[in-house]
């Protein structure tokens, strides 16, 4: 069984022969083959040469198109400058008022970051079609929204402008849901979603105003054939029964987030991923701990499960502890 028949067989409810792996690396995966963010963020060779390199050396299942959160931003109009070891910096806002005819309109051929995302991927099925999931990346309603007008000024006028924040987040997502197929399209199985500021709303607005646009992105990647992961940061167990009627295939548990409870609100048809804490976990701890962590976590909730940590795995993290967590967990049925 390889890595892809392995993801598939999970993900339909099938035994397989071990648990998936299916960790994020950005930083990590750019510093072990030698290179830096800056390039890994802005050139798709460095990104999938780095992925792939991880994937056989500590065994992981899929390959991941994910880098910073500024992809769609930048076809928007926003300026990205590149730092040679951390996450580009979005260094202007494309909404600048709440006219929403001044924003550019991405397109993912022709916008240079979403297009280099898109290289990406046919990277990927060039190399490695049929041997890993091949991941594309899309950011959430709310938090592309808030990259394009301001992380404080969405926060602000979700609360005294919502029909405002609805229409920018209806114009997000349409760009969202293209993206998202143009990655189907050349290549990916899976498109990870990234909503990471909703883990700051309450309940009731998110359910509201952000889940139907979640939906509507979630529904147009699955009738185009491909699986969905949900990536928000964070402790969201408050928005875990609003994320239980979504539809995806995986959830992303952050480590604040008590993986015993997320079963028992989203039942056994979603896949749970995670939960180890990436720096105390991960980076500052050791094989062992690392190992029993996760046999413990999957004793606990049992199936299904795909192992990863909370978030990304950290720049300077120890090969060894890397390679802990992907030791092969049997599949118990």
């Amino acid at each position: 069984m390889n890595s892809l028949e392995r993801y598939l067989k999970t993900i339909k409810g099938r035994p397989v022969d071990h648990l998936a792996r299916i960790p994020i690396v950005m930083q990590f995966a750019a510093e072990y083959i030698n290179s830096n963010y800056g390039k890994f963020a802005s050139d798709y060779n460095v990104l999938v040469e780095a992925n792939i390199v991880c994937a056989k050396d500590f065994g992981f299942d899929q390959l991941s198109a994910i880098s910073d959160p500024y992809r769609e931003t930048q076809g928007f109009g926003a300026e990205i400058k590149y730092v040679e070891n951390g996450v580009p910096r979005c260094i202007t806002i494309p909404l600048k008022n709440k006219d929403l005819n001044t924003l550019e309109k991405p397109d993912s051929y022709t916008s240079e970051r979403m297009f280099d995302r898109i290289k990406a991927i046919r990277l990927y099925k060039e190399k490695c079609e049929g041997q890993y999931s091949i991941m594309g990346w899309v950011e959430g309603p709310a938090a592309e929204a808030a990259d394009v007008y301001g992380l404080s000024d969405f926060y602000m006028d979700i609360m005294l402008d919502a029909d405002f924040i609805e229409q920018l987040m209806d114009k997000v997502t349409e760009t969202a849901i293209e993206f998202a197929l143009a990655q189907l399209k050349e290549g990916a199985d899976t498109i990870g979603i990234g909503d990471a500021v909703c883990s700051q709303i309450s309940p009731d607005v998110y359910e509201e105003l952000i889940l139907p646009r979640e939906k509507k992105l979630v529904d147009a990647i699955k009738k185009a054939g491909g699986y969905v992961r949900l990536h928000i940061c964070g402790n969201i167990t408050h928005l875990l029964p609003g994320i239980a009627t979504l539809g995806i295939d995986i959830l992303d548990v952050d480590h604040m987030v008590d993986m015993e409870e997320a079963r028992e609100i989203l039942g056994d048809k979603i896949i749970l991923a995670g939960n180890i804490d990436p720096v105390s976990g991960i980076k500052d701890g050791n094989p062992e701990t690392i190992s029993n962590y996760m046999h413990n976590t999957y004793n606990v909730i049992g199936n299904p499960l795909m192992v990863c940590a909370g978030c990304e795995i950290p720049s300077k993290t120890p090969n060894e502890n890397l390679k802990s967590l992907c030791v092969p967990i049997k599949y118990k049925d």
